[in-house]
């Protein structure tokens, strides 16, 4: 290797390494949290997984080298907004927002997971039914853990 290309090197590996860790929130004691964001982005993931559903099966009807390129693309999208919403539930909520010695830990806490569940759900079908019982686990998750009725919206 070019003597050259070896800082190079270094630096994309290293890009990649933190990239990852960039888009999920820090596991520092930080104290800064914006809840409602992370909820809306879990919403937008599932209309993105829904989106997703509908073009997979669009596609599919006919089968040419574009065609199959775009559902594979699609395909993968949709794995990726599903493992989104498992993250944020896993990174964000799990281990730093849901507290073992508060109120209505169990309640959260299993509704945590059911949103786990119906994202992983979401990978395994292409089902508009999947991606809406997604958003209602969603806003299940969010009554338990707000205590309210939701206060966001959906999305079109």
């Amino acid at each position: 290797m070019h003597r050259t290309a070896l800082p190079l090197c270094w630096f994309l590996f290293l890009s990649m390494l933190t990239a990852r860790h960039v888009a999920a929130h820090c596991e520092v004691p930080c104290g800064i949290y914006d809840d409602q964001a992370r909820f809306q982005q879990m919403l937008e993931d599932t209309k993105t997984i829904a989106k997703a559903s509908d073009q997979i099966h669009l596609l599919a009807t006919e089968s040419s080298p574009q065609n199959m390129n775009q559902l594979v693309r699609w395909v993968t999208t949709k794995e990726q907004h599903a493992t989104n919403i498992q993250q944020t539930i896993s990174q964000y909520f799990m281990t730093q927002r849901i507290k073992a010695d508060k109120p209505e830990y169990v309640n959260k806490l299993t509704t945590a997971h059911a949103v786990m569940v119906a994202a992983m759900k979401c990978k395994q079908k292409v089902s508009p039914d999947a991606a809406e019982a997604l958003e209602k686990s969603i806003y299940k998750f969010y009554t338990a853990y707000t205590g309210k009725k939701p206060e966001i919206h959906k999305h079109n």
